[in-house]
């Protein structure tokens, strides 16, 4: 039998084995009873020795005591106020003992002081001492070598005069603090002197050594050695040396050339250049390479051309600015053949330090707006042709048998996808460009661009979009036949925008690869692109429009068949046939004509709305169907789906085509079915009904009854069964696809093709269109119906009063 020891006895054994946990309540640790327990009996025969433990704890119990009073007598020892005040005292004297030895160590410092103050006074003695006798030493130094350099400036010894200038230079900078000094002082004014007679000794001489004078020649040795002594003198010594002789050289340039004179003039540029090549040549025996020489002809020659080409203004025309930039083109050119070198770092690596020199062919940039002006009356005169084309004859009556074709192919030629005018103005696009990135890569060759921006869309207006628009004004409202000269013209406006439009893109790549890094992201020809992407679009709307025109009577015959009567069902309906035909004959036009199959895929796919669209249109005209009526039109949708599901071909075949396609006859399927199904029973007409369509639209419902061509009288019951079923069904939606269906198309629009039906998406069928009110109840709604969540509330509301108008009008009969 077990048994459980009381809560005070567990308490106490854990208070008594646990081991201490400063003063912590014994519960708090992690003491375990059982374990404890198990230790000390591990069997049985173990409690026998409960008293020999009881004596083992006893012992522990009383060590632990006499440990515990131990601490505590140390701990009141340690807590002593006596003992306090001794160790108090004990700091006291500490603190005046180190503020003692800080007042010693002050005292100590200041003998210190005192003892090493004539030491320090010595020492600087001595540095001051070492100074002077250095200092002395170098002015020594300095007074001979400047000794030495009037005695070789007397002599002209350039060699040792190169030496000791430089020692001079190099001793007289230590020498700059001490200027206020007066001996220190008239040995630099005597440095500035012996430095002023060298330069004007060595100017001398190369000026004897430039004029070559018979009487006074100076040999090359002498002028070698002088060079020593310039280097020595500085740069602006340099420099000053090399101006005079390039000025030297070209004083004879500057008299023949003026541009006052007769010589100096456009006509006479390479004149110029041949001087100076002759002029080198020379050089090229004697001097070698002469840089500076080069740099100050191409300025000299720059500003006289500046000057030349401001004086001729209005007269300058395209033919002498480009024939005088191409010869000083060439001349930079053979310059930099010459000396393997670009011009351009010729001139940078000889520019002075008021700014780099500008090359010769710069003076032109600011008149190359004659070229660019010349550019832009040659595009208009190339144009002129393509812009005002020769107007076709105008259709007549005895054309009525046959389509038109314009510009009849001759026997074996192959016909033309692409304007020529468009790869024309292209080449010469690329010889314009070309010609004015050799003569400038700056604000002229951007200037260009925007010119060709300028004649693109020009082109793009005036030739691709007038001649679809000349072709839709000879088509006569009343005309029902298609026009193959207008899609043979479309299919070509199309291939030529497209041509142009990736034409376009690749200039722009050329045009920032050639021109200047600050002009490159302003260079863009994606608005022009835009524009001939919208050729694009207008040439399929015109073939949408030709196809519509080759359609219409076909649907025509549709809306007059009385449906209503329609006895039974026997295969497609005979005007199928002619509208399959037509439309074979207008893609059969279309296709070889356009080369890119993006833009066929993409006039199939509004093919297929186009028509859909029209059938529609047709269908609700033809109201009232009747069931049979409506079964032989849903044959007739099948075989024109049939028909359009096989109509790009295998090739422009693709899966959103076939998707889109489904998409949309299967709305028309699921109208017609509808109509199909028999009124009664009501409940399983309405069932079909929101099985099919899927809304719980009132004004939905009264167009399929409309359509269907129910009486009135049997109308009303419809509707309240309607009301009743579709109150209890929350999972329909409010709207459907036939929210969008217009039951007057002929009043809302007069034809087919319009922008927003080419442009609108393969499930919009039946948008765009609005219904107009009638009497009673309505009809229909438009989308912004729909879509208003306001008229929402009213059309439900009218359901409400209505359905509530015929029950109580029931209720009483």
């Amino acid at each position: 039998m077990t048994t459980t020891a009381p809560d005070t006895v567990d308490y106490d054994i854990r208070r008594i084995l646990a081991p201490s946990n400063d003063g912590k309540d014994v519960q708090a640790t992690s003491f375990s009873l059982l374990e404890t327990l198990n230790t000390h009996f591990p069997d049985e025969a173990s409690l026998a020795e409960t008293e020999i433990l009881q004596q083992r704890l006893a012992e522990e119990q009383r060590v632990l005591q006499e440990e515990i009073n131990a601490l505590r007598a140390q701990l009141k020892e340690s807590q002593d106020s006596n003992r306090m005040q001794v160790i108090q005292e004990l700091i006291s004297e500490l603190l005046g003992q180190m503020s003692r030895i800080r007042e010693k160590a002050t005292e100590s410092e200041a003998v210190v002081r005192n003892i090493t103050k004539d030491i320090q006074v010595l020492d600087l003695a001595k540095k001051n001492l070492i100074n002077s006798l250095t200092t002395l030493k170098r002015l020594q130094m300095l007074v001979n070598a400047l000794t030495q350099l009037e005695d070789h400036v007397r002599e002209k010894k350039y060699t040792e005069m190169a030496q000791t200038l430089a020692a001079v230079k190099q001793i007289s900078v230590s020498f700059k603090p001490y200027t206020t000094v007066p001996r220190v002082a008239q040995v630099w004014r005597r440095i500035q002197q012996m430095q002023g007679e060298i330069r004007t000794l060595v100017e001398s001489d190369f000026d004897k050594f430039y004029l070559e004078d018979p009487n006074k020649q100076v040999k090359s040795s002498t002028v070698a050695d002088a060079c020593l002594v310039v280097d020595v003198l500085g740069e602006d010594v340099r420099n000053s040396l090399v101006d005079r002789y390039v000025a030297m050289e070209l004083k004879e340039y500057r008299r023949i050339f003026r541009t006052t004179d007769e010589a100096g003039q456009l006509d006479n540029i390479p004149r110029r250049f041949s001087w100076f090549l002759r002029l080198l040549q020379a050089h090229d025996l004697r001097q070698g390479r002469v840089w500076h020489l080069l740099a100050k002809f191409a300025e000299i020659t720059r500003d006289d051309m500046s000057v030349l080409l401001s004086k001729a203004g209005a007269s300058l025309n395209v033919k002498t600015l480009l024939d005088n930039l191409q010869l000083a083109s060439d001349f930079e050119l053979s310059i930099a053949k010459k000396w393997a070198t670009p011009f351009a770092d010729i001139l940078a690596a000889t520019a002075p330090p008021s700014g780099p020199i500008k090359s010769i062919t710069s003076a032109f940039e600011p008149h190359m707006g004659v070229f660019v002006e010349a550019q832009n009356k040659a595009l208009s005169d190339m144009l002129a042709p393509h812009r005002k084309p020769k107007a076709p004859p105008p259709r007549t009556s005895l054309d009525a048998g046959t389509p038109r074709a314009s510009g009849e192919l001759e026997e074996g030629s192959s016909p033309i996808l692409v304007l020529p005018s468009s790869t024309e103005l292209f080449y010469f696009y690329a010889q314009s460009l070309e010609q004015c990135a050799k003569l400038s890569s700056g604000q002229a060759l951007f200037d260009l661009a925007l010119v060709h921006k300028k004649w693109l869309k020009i082109y793009a207006d005036d030739v691709l979009t007038a001649s679809l628009k000349k072709s839709a004004q000879l088509r006569r409202s009343t005309e029902t036949r298609f026009d193959l000269s207008a899609i043979q013209q479309a299919s070509l406006v199309i291939n030529t925008a497209d041509y142009c439009q990736a034409t376009a893109l690749e200039l722009e790549q050329k045009i920032r690869e050639k021109i200047n890094d600050e002009f490159k992201e302003r260079v863009s020809f994606q608005s022009e692109c835009d524009v001939f992407v919208g050729c694009v679009s207008s040439a399929i709307a015109i073939h949408l429009r030709e196809l519509e025109t080759a359609c219409d009577p076909s649907f025509t015959t549709m809306t007059r068949i009385s449906w209503a009567t329609w006895a039974q069902v026997s295969g497609p309906s005979a005007y199928t046939g002619d509208l399959v035909k037509a439309i074979e004959q207008i893609t059969e036009a279309i296709k070889p004509g356009i080369e890119q199959k993006k833009y066929l895929r993409n006039l199939f796919d509004k093919i297929y709305n186009l028509l859909l669209a029209k059938f529609t249109a047709s269908l609700v005209k033809s109201r009232p169907l009747g069931e049979i009526g409506a079964e032989q039109l849903l044959i007739d949708l099948q075989t024109l789906k049939a028909f359009l599901i096989k109509l790009p071909g295998e090739a422009l075949l693709t899966t959103s085509y076939t998707r889109g396609l489904s998409k949309s006859t299967a709305r028309l399927e699921s109208l017609l079915k509808v109509i199909v199904t028999p009124v009664d029973p009501p409940e399983g007409f309405i069932l079909n009904y929101t099985l099919l369509i899927g809304d719980a639209s009132f004004s939905n419902f009264q167009k399929i009854l409309d359509l269907k061509g129910t009486p009135k009288f049997q109308q009303n019951d419809l509707l309240d069964s309607f009301l009743t079923i579709t109150s209890t069904k929350s999972e329909l939606d409010s709207t459907s696809f036939l929210s969008s269906l217009d039951m007057d198309p002929a009043a809302s629009q007069g034809g087919m093709v319009s922008p927003s039906i080419i442009s609108a998406p393969s499930e919009g069928i039946f948008s765009g269109l609005a219904s107009p009110p009638l009497s009673g109840p309505p009809t229909g709604s438009s989308i912004g119906d729909v879509n208003r969540p306001g008229d929402r509330v009213f059309s439900d509301f009218r359901r409400f009063v209505s359905f509530g108008l015929r029950r109580d009008s029931q209720a009483q009969i």
